[in-house]
């Protein structure tokens, strides 16, 4: 045909600056994905800063469902671990390590995703999440694991006062006591963390590109406790073994910290339900924590 106009293709493609034919549904994906990486994120600090401060007042408003949940997990079970009574019993340690705690997490989260992320190829960041939040969930449990164990014997009124914890635990087993159940912790954490965070991050991203724009906070707070909800609804079996665990007294098996161990033993004493005791307070108690956490990050 005479002329010298353009060419002509088929509607749903275009060339691109390399002259290679491109669909316009890529074109649209990859547009959503510059929205996304052009838009203006929160800065590290201030997330921090927000995280850790959402972190101390989640801790402090919703530690009457955790203490709820550690006695439905108990052997004596809920009535005779003081039942309501006592309901803040372990909140100091708690509400002291809370902020400390989030900022070791967030500080290897986000310094590994950072890291891996200029290494590793796009296609592979849910990967890439999943090694920054395990990463995250071992160096925080350095802090996490001793006040866990002391707040929780005060949880179960095994104790009167957390010194007095921390005094016979130094005094039977060693420094090392403190750290019982770090492995069953990190065993509990990971998983928890594997589903958590790239499912976060992945409802966010999806809520991005389909909006045009990064998400809000609100937004962010929403995806946050969806993740957080189903992460530990799944995970609560671990949580019960971890529990356990800490509370076992230094010459029971339990002790020794063999989750497989506490596993078996509360299926056989209360078989699949004692597995999954303390999954509505736990759930609950996660659901809204990730959700103000999340939100504060985001803001």
């Amino acid at each position: 045909m005479g002329g010298s106009g353009p060419p002509f293709y088929h509607y749903n493609t275009v060339l691109d600056d390399h002259g290679t034919i491109t669909t316009t549904s890529e074109i649209k994906v990859w547009k959503s994905r510059l929205v996304i990486m052009s838009c203006k994120k929160p800065d590290f600090i201030t997330s921090l800063m927000a995280g850790g401060i959402a972190g101390i007042s989640v801790d402090v408003a919703l530690f009457p469902l955790d203490t709820i949940k550690t006695r439905l997990q108990t052997e004596a079970g809920f009535r005779a671990s003081g039942g309501f009574r006592g309901i803040y019993s372990g909140l100091g340690p708690a509400a002291l390590a809370s902020a400390p705690n989030a900022a070791l997490f967030f500080c290897t989260y986000e310094s590994m995703k950072k890291f891996l992320g200029v290494h590793v190829s796009n296609r592979y960041q849910p990967a890439v999440h999943m090694i920054a939040a395990s990463s995250g969930e071992i160096v925080s449990c350095i802090i996490r694991v001793p006040v866990e164990l002391i707040k929780q014997r005060r949880q179960a009124q095994l104790y009167q006062s957390s010194f007095k914890v921390i005094q016979d635990t130094l005094h039977n087993e060693g420094f090392r006591g403190l750290f019982r159940g770090y492995l069953s912790t990190v065993a509990r954490e990971i998983p928890f963390s594997l589903i958590q965070f790239p499912l976060w991050e992945l409802l966010k991203e999806w809520w991005s590109q389909s909006q045009g724009h990064y998400v809000d906070s609100w937004q962010a707070s929403l995806c946050g406790a969806f993740a957080g909800g189903f992460s530990a609804a799944l995970t609560t079996p671990l949580d019960v073994a971890k529990t356990r665990i800490m509370l076992a007294e230094r010459t029971q098996g339990m002790a020794k910290g063999s989750i497989s161990y506490a596993i078996r033993a509360v299926h056989t004493q209360h078989g699949l339900p004692g597995l999954y005791a303390g999954i509505i307070p736990r759930t609950l108690w996660i659901t809204i924590g990730a959700s103000i956490r999340c939100g504060a990050k985001n803001s």
